[in-house]
């Protein structure tokens, strides 16, 4: 059998399978048209020497379903072919998916190397919308409630005290003016800390780093995986031999 490279497989199967669905409806649509699969000759004799001499008539079959069946099968015996070619490469080409020099998957199956570029990608969205510290606050660990906190910010509380303010002292005629203001006065503190079980920015970083770092080291196995010489599968003319023949 022909050798070749599972990614030059790859690459044509779309071809081939669009072509052989285009073959097979085009092949459909002409055997439902009945006028081309028919054909008719006649010939004209009058009844004596005298009457009408009429010239034969004939029209030619257009469409044999023989030949079409034959055609069809040499179109869709390429598509079988090509899967059976890739399909039987998908169980054989393997590929070890290294970060850093560390194995971390050994000979990794094409289908799973698919797996793992798609589930790396929606790991990856999943680590960027991780929430992050703010960083407008200065954080540190507290190993008692293992947690983010801030150090301790101290602010006053007051309270709102009525005050009257003479506008007009008192007359003997007239009584005093006064006017009522509200003074703020410190009656307390307020000790805060801040905690949070967000990620600092560093450590989200890190791990987009390393997601990323994953994400090539499997592209470069799958296509690693997609240069190994396979052998040319052959197994469409034992099938339309049996359907067809």
């Amino acid at each position: 059998m022909a050798t070749t490279r599972l990614n030059q497989i790859i690459a044509v199967e779309k071809g081939v399978k669009a072509k052989a669905q285009a073959d097979l409806a085009s092949a459909h649509h002409g055997l439902q048209k009945p006028a081309l699969l028919a054909g008719i000759s006649r010939t004209y004799q009058a009844k004596d020497e005298e009457g009408e001499q009429l010239p034969p008539e004939s029209t030619l079959v257009q469409v044999k379903a023989e030949d079409v069946l034959r055609d069809t099968a040499k179109s869709l015996t390429r598509l079988f072919d090509v899967t059976a070619t890739k399909d039987w490469a998908n169980c054989t080409a393997r590929a070890d998916v290294t970060v850093d020099g560390r194995v971390l998957v050994s000979q990794a199956p094409v289908a799973y190397l698919l797996f793992l570029e798609k589930q790396l990608t929606d790991i990856a969205g999943f680590v960027r919308k991780l929430p992050v510290l703010d960083a407008a606050e200065s954080w540190s660990q507290d190993p008692s409630t293992d947690a983010w906190k801030t150090e301790p910010v101290r602010t006053v509380r007051t309270k709102k005290v009525p005050r009257n303010h003479v506008k007009a002292e008192a007359t003997d005629k007239h009584p005093a003016q006064v006017e009522v203001y509200y003074e703020d006065i410190p009656v307390g503190y307020w000790t805060t800390v801040k905690f949070s079980g967000a990620l600092p920015a560093r450590r989200v970083n890190e791990l987009l780093e390393r997601v990323d770092k994953l994400q090539q080291a499997v592209k470069f196995a799958r296509e690693e995986a997609n240069s190994a010489e396979i052998t040319d599968e052959r197994v469409g003319d034992a099938v339309f031999g049996y359907l067809f023949g």
